[in-house]
């Protein structure tokens, strides 16, 4: 697996000078051996909120310095707890006569590097008070909980009531509860990848992992893969027998353990709003990585129970761009503008014309993987999934179509096109169709309406026969229908098009323009592909 990496003895060092960037944070000049991020603009003057721990878990632990969250960050190495010596150093440099609060997540290097230098710090005169964060509920109540990305709810109040100017006691004091109101719970389709270091995985394919903590250790079960709405459930249903209060009302944490894409993550929230828990819910922060662990394909989950006073620091502005929260709620409507009907016209049968309309999109909707594989070899990996959506929108409304009127028809089809199918391929077939219906309007003659609509393909499009696109199997398809010549000729005209497209390795239209000869030659255009396989299906119908 490929990392961007340089050296992986300096990846954590080089790391923080990328978050040194930000005109507001500071390093410790002692940095590399000590790992200090601070705030630039600490004066000393309140209470100070450390955290910290090991390195992968951006933007956690540095990227949330800032004013109303935390003062300092203190980075260990990848997974590792920072030293005792990184961690003195941060109490020294930012506590002042009010203190410093050390918050800490429940693993044993954390407690014991942190704690002893808490120790050490007081014996110097400093006033320090440390809380340990245990929001992890996937092991059960009889044994140490993990820390979780709930560590953050403690950052954050913790940040914004120190702050204001609370006292430590004051400070501390609602940091304990927010870790007794906090719960969470992650799920994930494979372990973290540590950079530079070769990849093994204890998960197949088929197998998800419920439970498991941020730094890639084994989860309470491996579970059999599943859609993500069911997935969701799961991990759920272990949150929500394990809340503070079953009747109260939560703010959430939808974390991204590092390598799920936003498009999964905003699936991912759409399944939680399926679940009970989601009525309970009055804010959530992200979906975004918060506390990832490096590249983990997986999620958390964390709830914190509000009160007035929690829900008040929370909904408080924070300085760190990192962190965002929103009101959480149902999908909001808004009325649609009227747009033409898209069958506008009277159905009508055609024992035929029906065959051969399910038979076309049967087959769009069964070839869609071979496809999108021919597609990503040459394009974006997307074509067999653009036809298959049109093949089963027209399966869909094919009773409700105008089977026995040809021009009616091919305006129909024309608009099911336009508004169900996407992509470039989808709307040129749409203008296609839609100007074919119109010339037959006039011409009872389906082989030179084709032939008119495909103009106007070419007209709008800019390809031409030559230029490696499903022109080249369309026009001598519909050239030899326009001359009366069988169904069955027309399939082989198609297929000779899109045979010929395989050696077409210099083109200026389009994607292929993009690619080398190696690339393209003796790889069929997709969409050409797709046209050759229609006709010879319609010629294979009695």
């Amino acid at each position: 697996m490929k990392f961007f990496i340089n050296e992986p003895d300096q990846i954590v060092n080089e790391a923080i000078n990328g978050l040194l960037t930000n005109p507001k944070l500071a390093r410790l000049d002692s940095f590399p051996e000590i790992r200090v991020v601070i705030r630039k603009d600490w004066d000393k003057s309140k209470v100070a909120v450390i955290s910290g721990g090991g390195s992968g878990h951006e933007p956690a632990h540095a990227g949330f310095v800032g004013k109303g969250m935390l003062t300092a960050a203190v980075c260990g190495d990848i997974f590792a707890s920072p030293t005792v010596d990184a961690v003195l150093s941060a109490i020294l440099a930012v506590t002042g006569p009010k203190g410093c609060l050390l918050i800490i997540k429940n693993y044993t290097g954390d407690r014991l590097n942190f704690g002893l230098a808490a120790e050490q710090a007081r014996a110097l005169g400093y006033e320090v008070r440390t809380v340990t964060v245990d929001d992890d509920i996937a092991l059960g109540q009889d044994v140490k909980k993990r820390g979780l990305a709930g560590t953050l709810f403690v950052h954050k109040i913790a940040g914004e009531l120190a702050e204001q100017g609370k006292s430590l006691t004051e400070v501390a004091e609602i940091a304990r509860q927010v870790i007794d109101r906090t719960a969470s719970i992650g799920l994930s389709l494979t372990e973290c990848q540590h950079l530079g270091q070769e990849t093994t995985s204890r998960l197949n394919d088929q197998e998800v992992e419920l439970g498991l903590g941020i730094h890639g250790e084994p989860g309470i079960e491996v579970i059999a893969y599943a859609p993500a709405d069911h997935l969701m459930a799961l991990a759920i249903e272990k949150l929500e027998a394990n809340l503070p209060d079953p009747n109260g009302r939560y703010a959430m944490i939808f974390n991204n353990m590092g390598s799920v894409s936003p498009i999964e993550m905003s699936l991912l929230v759409n399944s939680f709003r399926k679940t009970n828990l989601a009525a309970k819910v009055d804010y959530m922060v992200g979906p975004a990585a918060l506390m990832s662990s490096i590249n983990m394909s997986g999620f958390s989950v964390s709830v914190l129970q509000l009160n007035e006073e929690i829900e008040k620091a929370l909904l408080a502005g924070a300085e760190p761009s990192a962190w965002q929260i929103q009101s959480f709620g149902q999908p909001a409507e808004i009325s649609s503008p009227e747009l033409p009907e898209t069958i506008p016209y009277a159905a009508s049968a055609n024992v035929k014309v029906k065959q051969l309309i399910e038979e076309t999109g049967a087959l769009l909707v069964a070839i869609e993987k071979e496809i999108n594989g021919l597609d990503a070899k040459v394009g974006d990996g997307d074509a067999g999934s653009t036809f298959a959506l049109a093949g089963k929108r027209l399966l869909l409304v094919v009773d409700k179509l105008p089977l026995d009127d040809t021009g009616k028809l091919l305006l129909t089809i024309g608009r099911i096109l336009s508004r169900e199918a996407g992509g470039s391929s989808g709307v040129l077939l749409s203008i296609l169709f839609t100007a074919a219906g119109n010339t037959y309007a006039k011409d009872h003659d389906l082989g030179k309406a084709l032939l008119e609509g495909l103009q106007k393909v070419m007209d709008y499009g800019g390809a031409k026969v030559g230029d490696r696109t499903m022109i080249d199997a369309l026009e001598p398809a519909f050239e030899a229908l326009a001359k009366n010549k069988s169904v069955l000729t027309a399939a082989e005209q198609a297929r000779k098009g899109t045979e010929y497209t395989k050696t077409i390795t210099n083109t200026q239209f389009g994607r292929s323009s993009y690619l080398s000869e190696a690339v393209l030659k003796n790889i069929p255009d997709p969409g050409a592909e797709v046209i050759a396989r229609v006709f010879e299906k319609i010629a294979s119908l009695k």
